[in-house]
Formats: structure tokens, sequence, C-alpha cells
């Protein structure tokens, strides 16, 4: 379209050398362009000026002789989304990807979760390459049983919490990145990390307050007093449970089907009942919490608005 108009400017450009006025102008004859009457050099416009092109059409040579130019309209700009634009690299808008996946923690959008992770890794790679001897007594340092809870119960409390029963690809390792994560997006990191370690605490005092109060009175050996018990299940059952609270009603079911039905088959299976049974107490304490966690939710994020 350019060139066209390029062409008819030029050739009437070479016409006005010779011509006086407007009046020397004369139609063109079949000869000269095989269109008898039609004048190729432009027609006149409102205050006598040739224009020369089609107005309104992008990038037209203007008007010779007065009127409005092209040129006088100012540059021509780009519009998104038009057609000279439109289908060219780099010309829409970018989105930003986040990274890391809103799945998986990062250290600023989920710090919580974030840092806790790593140091189940570190206290993870410890167990697997140092000494089985030192491990060994580390994690009898560690543990909540009702010997150590009655001699330094806030110790054991969060000692245990460090270790991962089952080692770094146990599957509540899984379950502890991806719940939290989502847990924290939603409530923040303190209140995540008080759902964690209310089910955590609560579940494990559940649990071993009835050894002691066996062993008392002869129902258990003393032997019961002095066993390993550490891990973090107890803290992500509740906050599977809490999760739920917060998530619209199919996956919310869902969900709690899901976790039910594990708690349950660990139940009729019966290779640890005290451990069963506190997934079981830890899932009802992270449902119990719906209220405060719902209270407790940050407002919905802004809606990005559309391109105009």
């Amino acid at each position: 379209m350019e060139r066209s108009a390029t062409g008819a400017s030029s050739e009437a450009d070479a016409g006005d050398d010779g011509a006086s006025g407007p009046g020397d102008r004369t139609p063109a004859g079949p000869d000269d362009t095989g269109t008898p009457g039609r004048d190729d050099t432009g027609t006149p416009g409102p205050d006598g000026a040739v224009v020369r092109g089609l107005d309104a059409v992008p990038r037209q040579r203007g008007v010779v002789g007065g009127g409005a130019s092209a040129a006088g309209r100012g540059p021509c700009r780009a519009v998104r989304g038009s057609r000279a634009t439109e289908g060219k690299p780099g010309t829409g808008p970018r989105r930003r990807r986040a990274w890391p996946p809103r799945l998986l923690p990062g250290p600023t959008t989920t710090p919580f979760t974030f840092g806790y992770a790593v140091v189940l890794a570190l206290t993870s790679l410890f167990t697997e390459y140092a000494d089985a001897g030192l491990v060994d007594r580390v994690l009898q340092g560690s543990s909540t049983d009702v010997a150590h809870l009655a001699q330094s119960p806030v110790h054991v409390l969060v000692a245990s919490a460090l270790w991962v029963a089952g080692g770094i690809t146990s599957v509540y390792v899984i379950a502890f990145l991806l719940v939290l994560t989502a847990l924290e997006r939603r409530i923040g990191g303190w209140r995540t990390a008080g759902v964690f370690l209310m089910g955590h605490a609560v579940a494990t005092l559940a649990t071993e307050v009835p050894v002691g109060l066996a062993v008392l009175v002869g129902h258990l050996p003393e032997s019961s007093l002095h066993r390993y018990d550490y891990g973090i299940s107890f803290g992500v059952a509740a906050s599977v449970g809490a999760l739920a609270g917060l998530l619209p009603p199919l996956p919310r079911w869902t969900l709690l089907a899901v976790s039910g039905w594990m708690v349950a088959d660990d139940l009729i299976a019966f290779t640890d009942p005290l451990t069963n049974w506190g997934h079981l107490m830890a899932l009802a304490l992270g449902v119990a919490a719906w209220p405060l966690v719902r209270r407790s939710r940050g407002p919905a994020a802004p809606a990005s608005p559309t391109p105009s």
C-alpha cells in the first residue's frame, strides 16, 4: 500500500512542475490511463486543495497545497494488539514465572516451611552418614518417651520434631512439603508453625501419658517408659486437617477421606498402635482448628487488571 501511494504521489509531483494553477489541470483522456474522464492526480478537497492518496488510510502521503496532512497528525504510534505488532516476538506482555513453583516452599514466599525443610534435610543426612552409635544416642536423647517427658518435656518436644522417621525419602516428607507450603501461603508462617506444633505436642502427650499411667498401675512393664518416639508425622497430620478447612468442598472432603482412610488402615494393621492413634488425634485437632485458621486467613489477592 505504501509503494502504490508513493508512486501516485511522485507522478502527481512531476505534473505539478509545469502547472500554473488548478485551472490548468485537465481530466485525463483514454490515452493516458485507459479510463475516460478519470482524474488520477487527485480530488479537490473542501478548501480547493488536491488530496492525493486515500484519506483515513495509515501512512498516506498527505495533502498538497493545503488541508490537514498525515504528517501534521503526529507520529504514528504502535497500538498493542494491532496488525503491526501482532505475532512479533517480544511485543506482548510478559508473564513472570514464579520460582520455585507454588507447590514447593521458597525462602521468601514460605520462609517457615522452607527453613524447616532445610533443617530436616540436614538431620536426615546426619542420620544417613554419621556413626551409627552417635546417631542412636542422639535419637534416644530426642525421644518423647515417658522418661524424657518427665525430665525435660520442652526440650524433647522440640528436639523430636527435628528428625524424620524413615529418612528423607519418607512419604511424610512429601506430605510435609506440599501441605505446609499450601497452608503457609494461606495463613502465614507463624500460624502454620502454631498448627504444626499444636498437633505435634498435643498428640504426643495424648499418647505418652496413658503409657505412663499404665506402667504406674502395672498394666505395662517399665521398659515401656523408654522407647524411640520422634518424627514430624503428628504435625503433618494436624496440618492436613487444618488445610482441608481452607479448601473448596470437593478437594476438602477428598483430602479428608484419603487421610482418614490411611489412618484407619494403619489402625487396622495394628503395627504401632500408639503412633497410629496419635495420627488420628492430630488429624482431628487440625479439623477442630478450622474456625481459627479461617478467621486468620489473609485477604484474597486482588485480581490482575485485564489489558485494554
